[in-house]
Formats: structure tokens, sequence, C-alpha cells
């Protein structure tokens, strides 16, 4: 009886381990699976319910160990009955988390493979505890054990196994991506960084290019390595005349890395400023990488377009083949802003042009965008006419200051995926316009900016305080600065400041004060793993 009590124990754990993985690959992804980022968010997210898993997963794997292949009968029968449940409990716990979520774990290829690894890996142990038995068995059931109870350990053993793998199968995707821009010689690549304002500019810049030539952009924010390797694959077609890709980066050597691959002839680049600080350390590393766009682009005899408004470009511009653009003292200006809920006007003055344009996307650093746009388009050769006619017709990029209809008959003025500082600051004020209407703000803060992520939320705090008639801030960690902010004016109503947990939480309290008289603003929608 003990033997095949043993046999289903190391079965079942193996299988429960699978689903148990979900959780932990959600985590994961959201980090970019890196294995340095995801531990940092294990640590962050650490509580008592974890020191209970590592104290049941040891003293389960010491069971297995010393008393299930050895206990016959019903005590035995009892004590794979308990294990069993607490790893079917784990692995039930792990599918609500991600079926909750904000951002769910997306079955991309990589992940199906690290899937696929885990059960052949866990039904490998299974197997040999098995054939084994004795005590090298017992170990082997104690280890999947352990295991199984420790998702998380499972999912940094599977990351080092699958490193190579996928390594491999990047390489293979990589290269035929060039291949095929390759065999494009005579297409223009534009390359677009910035800390931010890049998503919104290379959206612009697409749609005003397509006025003249046949143009594809980097889809949604597909701008790490394998985004553009996923486009180019997937989206270039024989009569595309320009490609638009958007490059991000987190450390040193990633715009390097893209620009291998796309190999640009002209880049934008819209803003340098305090983001990802915890990965790149110092706004310098930032400069330094964000300027890899710039120096492909100079090694391939092309030109730059340099927003000179933001201090950390205009220092560092001389020496390229360039247009700079802005509001004052640059090649491309932008004249005579105007904005209100409606939208945007300025002035584009180029050389010897100068004409308006009018657009339908909210805030004051859109003009910058739409300015930066309007330089490339005119350095490719489109008229005034063609600028002006795409620039009202330009939409929101999907939850970047998009006004929808919401609950109630009020207004959504959707920011979810704005995380810069100045962006965020702006959206404030965009609210702040909705003149005789509720102003309410629901966020998380700002993430990702290193030393400066207190003092940037307690700012984002202070803006809000302004402007905003209630303040549901997300997250009871995450809050401090920006409760502090808020309350430094002493003018904002205790009463009219919430902090709750999660985005549900807040849904439940904005949506009783909802009606056609009401504005909301979500801003910056963060993912699971900021969420503490």
């Amino acid at each position: 009886m003990n033997t095949a009590i043993f046999i289903i124990f190391t079965f079942l754990s193996a299988a429960l381990a699978v689903p148990a993985l979900i959780r932990q690959f959600q985590m994961l992804q959201q980090n970019s699976y890196f294995a340095v980022r995801y531990l940092r968010w294990y640590r962050s997210a650490f509580d008592v319910s974890n020191i209970l898993g590592i104290a049941v997963a040891a003293a389960g794997a010491v069971t297995v160990f010393f008393r299930i292949s050895a206990t016959a009968g019903a005590s035995g029968l009892l004590l794979s009955a308990v294990l069993i449940a607490f790893l079917a409990v784990n692995a039930a716990v792990s599918l609500k988390l991600n079926k909750k979520s904000i951002k769910k774990l997306v079955f991309t290829a990589r992940v199906k493979r690290m899937l696929t690894a885990g059960c052949v890996l866990f039904l490998l142990l299974a197997a040999l505890a098995v054939i084994f038995g004795g005590k090298a068995g017992k170990t082997l059931s104690a280890v999947l054990f352990f295991i199984s109870a420790l998702p998380e350990l499972g999912t940094l053993i599977l990351l080092l196994l699958m490193k190579p793998v996928e390594k491999a199968v990047s390489q293979y995707y990589i290269n035929d991506a060039k291949k095929i821009l390759r065999q494009k010689s005579d297409m223009k690549i534009i390359g677009v960084t910035g800390s931010y304002g890049k998503t919104s500019t290379k959206y612009i810049i697409g749609r005003i290019l397509s006025e003249k030539y046949n143009t594809l952009i980097t889809p949604e924010n597909y701008n790490t390595p394998m985004g553009i390797v996923i486009t180019v694959r997937r989206d270039l077609k024989p009569q595309t005349e320009v490609f638009v890709a958007e490059m991000g980066a987190k450390r040193k050597g990633d715009i390097a890395e893209i620009c291998d691959i796309a190999n640009p002839s002209l880049g934008v680049i819209t803003s340098i400023g305090p983001q990802h600080l915890d990965t790149f350390g110092k706004i310098e590393t930032v400069v330094s990488t964000k300027f890899e766009l710039a120096d492909r682009v100079r090694e391939n005899g092309g030109i730059m377009f340099f927003n000179t408004d933001n201090i950390y470009i205009k220092k560092n511009s001389a020496g390229y083949s360039a247009v700079t653009y802005g509001t004052a003292d640059c090649d491309c200006r932008a004249l005579d802003i105007s904005y209100s809920p409606d939208g945007l006007s300025l002035d584009i003055c180029y050389k010897d042009i100068r004409f308006r344009v009018t657009s339908k996307l909210l805030g004051i650093h859109n003009a910058l965008n739409i300015t930066a746009a309007a330089a490339v388009a005119l350095e490719l050769g489109l008229t005034p006419q063609q600028i002006t006619f795409a620039v009202s017709q330009l939409k929101p990029v999907e939850h970047r200051l998009q006004l929808k209809p919401y609950i109630g008959g009020s207004t959504l003025i959707d920011d979810a995926y704005n995380s810069n500082p100045e962006g965020c600051l702006e959206a404030v004020r965009v609210l702040g316009s909705f003149g005789g209407m509720k102003k309410i703000i629901v966020t998380p803060g700002l993430v990702e900016l290193g030393d400066k992520e207190y003092e940037c939320n307690r700012r984002l705090g202070q803006e809000a305080a302004e402007h905003c008639d209630i303040i549901i801030l997300v997250g009871k960690k995450r809050s401090v600065p920006l409760a502090e902010g808020i309350r430094s004016s002493g003018k904002f109503p205790e009463e009219n400041l919430y902090v709750v947990s999660s985005f549900a939480e807040a849904t439940g309290i904005f949506s009783k004060m909802c009606d056609s008289k009401t504005v909301i603003l979500f801003e910056n929608d963060l993912p699971d793993n900021y969420l503490n």
C-alpha cells in the first residue's frame, strides 16, 4: 500500500506543479523575463504567506522523504492527502490571481515553451523517483514536492534551463528579420526613441507619412528587439516604403541592439528624463543609451530629429546631422499653441514655411509630438496641406489621454499607459481644464524612477490636489509619497482622498459618484507586479 501511495503522490505532485507556475510566469513576463527584476518583485511582495509557503514546502519535503514512502495504511494516505491538498490550493490560487489580474499572462510562444519544459521536467522527476525507488526515489520525490510547493523556485530553474534555447530561437528570428530588411534596401527606416513621447510620436509620424508613402509602424508597445522582429516578419510587405520603429530601453545597449536589427537611416529622440532609473542607475546612462540611435544614424549618413526643448538632448546634440524641433531656438518650431478639452492648435514654422494645424489630441505635450512628426514629414517631402489634413485626422493612441464615454454618462480620460513624470502632470492639467465638472483621478503613481521616484510621486500628488475634486490612490505602500504631496498643500479635503488596494476597489468608490457632470482620469494603470 505504501508503494502505491508513493507513486500516486509523486505523479500528483508533478501534475499540480504546472498550474502553480501560471502566477509566477505572469510576473516573470511583466518583468520582461529578467531574473533580477523578477526577484526584485518577489522581494517587494514578500509577506507572511510566503514564509508559510516556504515552511510548508520544507516540512512537506522532509515528510515525503522520511514518512510517506515508509508509512502504510490510513496514516500514509492521510499525510499524502494533506500535502496534495496544499499543492492543489496553491495551484488554484495561482490560476485565480491570474484571472483577476489587470494584466493577465499572455501565452506567447516563449511561455508555451517554458510550460512544456516544466511538464517534461516534472514528469521526468516523477518517473525517475518511481523507477529508482529507495533512497534515491524518496530524494527525487521530495525535491519534486519542494519545487511544486515553491513555484517561484521552479520558475527560476526553468528560466535558467531554457536560456540557451531562447537565445537560439531569438537569434534565428533576428537573422530572418535582418535578411528581410536587407532585401528592402530602398525602404526608409525611422527609429523613434525617448524616455517618453515615443509611442505617440511614432503613431503621428506613421499617420502623416501615410499621406504620401506606404508606411508601416511597430504596433502598440512593440519596442523591444523581438517586437521589431515580429513586426518585420509578420507585417512588412513588398510595397512598404517607410518603416517606423519604436525603440525602448531599460538598460545600456538596448537601443544599439535594436539598431543592429533595424539599421535606421533616420531617427527621432523625443525626450530624456528619469525613466527606468532602477535599471539605468543614473541619468547619464539614459542619455548615452538613447543616443545609441543617433550614433547608428550618423554611421549610416542619415538625419536625426532632436527635441532641443529637452536640456539633456540639447547638451548632447552637437556633432550630428540633425533637424532640431521644439518651441524656441530650433529648426522646426511649435508656435502659438492653444489647447482645450476639445484638442489643440499650433503653428508649425520650418525654414520659410509656416502653417497652422489643429488636432483632437489632448495635452500640450502632444504639440511637441506633432512638431516632431511634421519635421520628419517636411524633410521627406510632404506638403503643409498633407500634414495639416493628417493632423486633423489623428486619434488618441489607445490608453493615452483617450476620451471615452463612461459609467452613468460620465467622461473617462484613459491615460492608463502613461508612466512618465511630465506626461502624468500634463494629464492632471488636462483633467483640470474640464471646467464646471466634478474631476476624479485614479492613480497608483509612477514607477521605475530610481531615487527620483518618491519626489516625482510627491509632485504628482501636489498637482492632483490643485486640479482634482476626488483623488483615489491605488496601493497602500505606493500611495505614501502621493498622499504626502496631496496633504502638503493643506487645502485638499481629507474626506475626498481615498487609499485603496486595487482598481476594483477604486471602481466601487467612484462608480457611485458618476453622472454626466463627472470626468475621471485613469493615470498609469500599473500591472500587478507593482501593486502592493
